[in-house]
This record gives structure tokens, sequence and C-alpha cells, in this order.
């Protein structure tokens, strides 16, 4: 089973690995955020929210600096939606894998620069906190692209007002049959329990290892590189055997 499957292939598990899978490190990368920035890496409204006062209060550098943010979350998701779409199209592989190369990359960068050499300045930590966004950017728009917009997992707003919309219409008979609804309520249960999951492990690790605990979100999302391209592997050499042991055999 391969977590990151092209639309036309995907079930309703590889859904739910996905969601899961991905919600537990955004979770995991927000709450490492907030104790080293305070700052959240995946709360966008938030920082909307932020961006709105500094243009009221007419703060230029703090409006320049939430702007750039805001662009870094949507530059992440115009680049791996870009990945998915137009070199997918030419290699479906690569152009899935790319986004989540490039989000190790980012963790792993800012894991080892907060580790070796943040001398906490004010510099640093918006440049830091601008590298996380994109991170999470480029997260959630892979995901949404692979899934066809079915899974989403770097902020809760939206998936608390469906979550809240879901129970209320399980009360109600004529819709507890209904299969959709109920892969859907299942769906938002599990990415909402798997973010709480990857905030908590985020804060433990964090206050032990501090800037080093992003290396293991790191290694959750080379974990679903890994698992795919083995799977892939394992799948071409089945095929292979297939049509080998379907070549008719001829007798001297």
């Amino acid at each position: 089973m391969m977590l990151l499957e092209r639309a036309e292939k995907r079930e309703r598990h590889h859904d739910l690995w996905l969601g899961g899978s991905t919600a537990a490190v955004a979770g995991f990368v927000n709450v490492c955020s907030v104790i080293a920035f305070f700052a959240f890496a995946s709360n966008v409204t938030g920082h909307v929210a932020i961006f709105a006062e500094e243009l009221v209060k007419g703060h230029t550098h703090q409006i320049g600096v939430v702007g750039a943010w805001l662009g870094a979350f949507i530059g992440g998701a115009f680049v791996a939606n870009l990945c998915v779409t137009f070199i997918g199209d030419r290699n479906p592989r690569i152009g899935r894998a790319i986004p989540l190369v490039l989000e190790i990359l980012a963790l792993v960068g800012v894991g080892y620069y907060g580790h070796q050499y943040y001398a906490e300045t004010l510099t640093e930590t918006e440049y830091l906190v601008g590298i996380l966004l994109f991170t999470m950017g480029l997260q959630n728009s892979m995901v949404a692209t692979v899934s066809n917009g079915i899974v989403k997992t770097t902020h809760l707003t939206g998936l608390s007002t469906d979550l809240g919309m879901e129970l209320s219409m399980m009360l109600q008979q004529r819709y507890r049959r209904d299969d959709r609804l109920r892969f859907k309520l299942k769906l938002h249960l599990l990415i909402f329990a798997m973010y709480i999951l990857g905030g908590v492990l985020g804060g433990v690790l964090f206050l032990r290892i501090d800037f080093q605990a992003f290396h293991f979100a790191a290694l959750g999302l080379a974990f679903i590189l890994v698992h795919d391209l083995v799977i892939a592997r394992l799948t071409a050499a089945e095929s292979l055997l297939q049509r080998e042991s379907e070549v008719p055999r001829f007798r001297n």
C-alpha cells in the first residue's frame, strides 16, 4: 500500500494512513515551533489576524514579517501543487516525492541551525518561523493534491467544523448509514487525534533535546518516502514475475 498512491488508484485506507501520519508530523512541528519561537507554524488564521492588527497599528516591520510568513505558507503550497501536477504528469513518483524531500531538508536544516547556532535573535526567529511555515504549506498542499482535497492535516479549524457537522448528522437516523459520511468522520477523528499525539510527542522531545526534535519530524516524513519506494519496488518485481510466468514456453 503506497501512501502517496495516484488519485485514480487511491482507496480509503490510503487516505486514512496518509492523513494520520502527516497530521502527527504537523502537530509535532507546530508545538515545537510554539515552544522554540512562540509562533505557530501551521495556524495561518492566527497570522492573518496578526497581520490585520499590525496594519491597523502601522507597524511597518511587523507587517513585512507577517506578510512574508503568509507568503511562505502560500509559496510552499504553490511549489507542492506544481510538483505533483506538473512534474507528476511526466513522472508521478518524482512529482509526489519532491515536496516531502524539500520538507525533510528544511526541517533538518532548522533542527541543525537551531541546535548549533541559534542565538535567539529576532531576525533568526523570523527566518526560521518562515521556513517552518513554508514546510507546512508544502505538506498541506501535497497531501490535499494527492488525495483530491480529501485530506488536509496542518490546521484544525476547518476540520473541527467538519467534525461538529458530522457528529450532528450522525445523531440523525437518516444519515447514520451513509457510508461516505462515516468515512469522513473516521478520517477527521483520526487526523484530530494524531495531530494532538504528534504535538504531545513534539513537546516532550523538544523540552529534552531542544531543536534536534525537528529531526524526528523529518524522520517521520522520510519513513513515508522509504515505505512507498519499497512498496513500488516490490510491486514492480511482482508484475515482472507475473509477466514472465505468462510468457508461453516452447519445447525444442
